[in-house]
């Protein structure tokens, strides 16, 4: 059954004035205005969200450094996932938990080791485990990224309650390209193939990208698969959140385009379509009145 994800939280929540660029990013919120985080949920559950995302995107240590909260991370995603339980409880919802790239978004030349990686993930994941009902590693730019987060949730998650586990890969903004590391999409299935994945989505990366690598990842792949697109136009070579290098958003790409391009992902087999960066509750709307429209038309 198609389930609809909701869309992006930081880049959300800087248009609605809560946050700025830079910095904490959407961790900051937490911090300074937890019911707008709250509301942020409720809004995309009555566009038609099935699962809302934890706001945990940037409640890892190398973010909350810059402000002296490091050894507060596990008990920000707490929050944040105790605010998606109450938004999800009220529409009969699901809650995904967000496990994040540690350092920086589409920079596999900055995923840390292992031995720093792994603790890391486990205590997040730890933190979110009690009020969510999967485990979501998103934005994942490597093989080794994605292993590092997916195999302490999993651990969490068996130890636990048994929620699923979803890795989702970020990919090139140029179609065909694969992982921003440069690595395959069949190289990215190969390396999970020893952890009880329940699902391998593509996310936060141009519309065109992932609908190209959905073809591919639904003929290599025998567990759900989905994508949810950014809004973002091509990311520059060493972006990071604080530096002075500036991804724009598309004026091209409507609602109503988002839309269609969800409607042709699911049709080329995506169980789960949503968005990410750039992607707002109205976006969502649209995605979800088409879908139904496409359904009724069958």
């Amino acid at each position: 059954m198609l389930k609809i994800l909701d869309g992006g939280m930081g880049a959300e929540l800087a248009a609605r004035g809560i946050t700025e660029r830079g910095g904490l990013w959407s961790a900051g919120a937490l911090l300074s205005a937890p019911e707008a985080v709250y509301q942020l949920h409720v809004d995309y559950l009555r566009a038609g969200a099935d699962i809302v995302t934890t706001n945990t995107y940037s409640t890892v240590p190398s973010y909350l450094t810059k402000a002296g909260l490091a050894d507060q991370f596990d008990e920000l995603a707490a929050l944040a996932a105790s605010l998606a339980r109450r938004a999800a409880d009220r529409a009969g919802a699901a809650v995904a938990g967000s496990l994040p790239p540690l350092n920086e978004s589409y920079r596999p030349d900055l995923v840390p080791s292992s031995d720093v990686a792994r603790p890391i993930y486990r205590a997040l994941a730890m933190a979110l485990e009690p009020d969510v009902d999967l485990f979501l590693c998103e934005t994942m730019s490597s093989v080794q990224e994605a292993r590092n987060a997916a195999i302490e949730a999993v651990e969490v998650s068996l130890r636990g309650r048994r929620q699923p586990v979803y890795v989702s890969f970020t990919l090139g903004d140029a179609a065909g390209s694969g992982l921003r590391s440069g690595e395959s999409i069949e190289s990215a299935i190969g390396g999970l193939a020893d952890l009880p994945i329940a699902g391998v989505l593509l996310n936060c990366s141009p519309p065109e990208s992932l609908e190209a690598g959905l073809e591919e990842l639904r003929s290599l792949s025998d567990v759900r698969v989905g994508c949810y697109a950014n809004r973002m136009a091509e990311v520059p070579d060493g972006w990071t959140l604080d530096n002075d290098l500036i991804i724009d958003y598309r004026e091209d790409l409507s609602s109503a385009l988002l839309a269609q391009w969800a409607r042709r992902c699911v049709e080329r087999g995506a169980e789960i379509i949503g968005g990410c960066c750039g992607v707002s509750p109205r976006d969502i709307a649209v995605v979800v009145e088409t879908l139904r429209s496409a359904r009724a038309s069958r």
